[in-house]
């Protein structure tokens, strides 16, 4: 496989959906003209808004959301992950779900995001994900984009959790593609760190779409969507503003860096 460039998408999605699409397609067109064949939206790409709205939105932002990854996929001819939509998942609840879309515009990958954000934070903010969202119950899959690498899902709060990577990296995946609209408050201090962590343990890429800026209320994203390289160097950031971050993906590094450090090799997991 030879290398090739990767995106990671930053907006500033609102409760206003055609503005959120329009921007996100803004994007994609961007990231296409710099060369990019693989393209990763945020999570809550369609919609950063209230509860009560979110919810009865869903089956409308669902259906349009899996259309427009199809539609925007096949236009580009782009590979592209959108990485967070609601989708109806029962009375009162959605699921948080990522869509890995092929430049012909197949579902590769679905996956309906397990950890849920239930935190206190000492800003005062508090966050009950799980008032509104029902945890997937199936980890995250490992497909492989054709002619490109495989690539392993995951959103946001996962990031949190290393045995999910090291069940991707033990999978196969190549690239770790981490979504996020992660709060102003926690990214400046974890954000980057936790990114370059799951790239180094498991010597993958990892792509991470972000969130910037504020959406509603107190709502507000760190940004810094960011590509990582095996060694766990930043390879492009996207700063604060929306935009784009920007890098090639070489598996050839990859494989490189695998054999320098063999860290997976190592593992002795029959000891924990």
């Amino acid at each position: 496989m030879t290398s090739f460039l990767a995106a990671a998408i930053q907006l500033t999605s609102t409760s206003d959906p055609e503005a959120n699409w329009a921007a996100a397609e803004e994007q994609i067109e961007l990231a296409v003209r710099r060369g990019a064949e693989l393209v990763g939206l945020p999570e809550n790409f369609a919609f950063m808004g209230p509860d009560a709205l979110r919810l009865d939105l869903s089956p409308m932002l669902a259906e349009r959301s899996q259309k427009f990854l199809v539609t925007m996929a096949r236009r580009y001819q782009v590979a592209l992950l959108g990485g967070g939509y609601p989708a109806p998942a029962g009375e009162g609840q959605t699921f948080n779900r990522a869509d890995l879309v092929s430049k012909d515009g197949q579902l590769l990958a679905r996956y309906d995001k397990i950890h849920l954000f239930d935190v206190d934070l000492p800003d005062g903010n508090t966050y009950r994900e799980s008032a509104t969202v029902q945890p997937g119950d199936s980890l995250p899959p490992v497909v492989e984009i054709p002619g490109l690498c495989k690539v392993g899902l995951s959103i946001c709060y996962d990031v949190r959790f290393p045995e999910l990577y090291r069940h991707l990296a033990a999978s196969g995946a190549d690239l770790l593609m981490i979504p996020a609209a992660f709060t102003a408050f926690t990214g400046k201090d974890h954000w980057q760190v936790l990114l370059q962590a799951r790239a180094i343990e498991n010597t993958a890429y990892v792509l991470a779409p972000a969130q910037t800026g504020l959406h509603y209320g107190r709502r507000q994203s760190y940004g810094h969507a960011m590509v990582i390289d095996p060694w766990g160097t930043v390879l492009a950031d996207a700063g604060v503003a929306p935009g784009l971050a920007v890098a090639p993906v070489d598996p050839g590094h990859g494989s490189r860096v695998r054999a320098q450090m063999p860290s997976l090799q190592h593992r002795r997991p029959a000891l924990f």
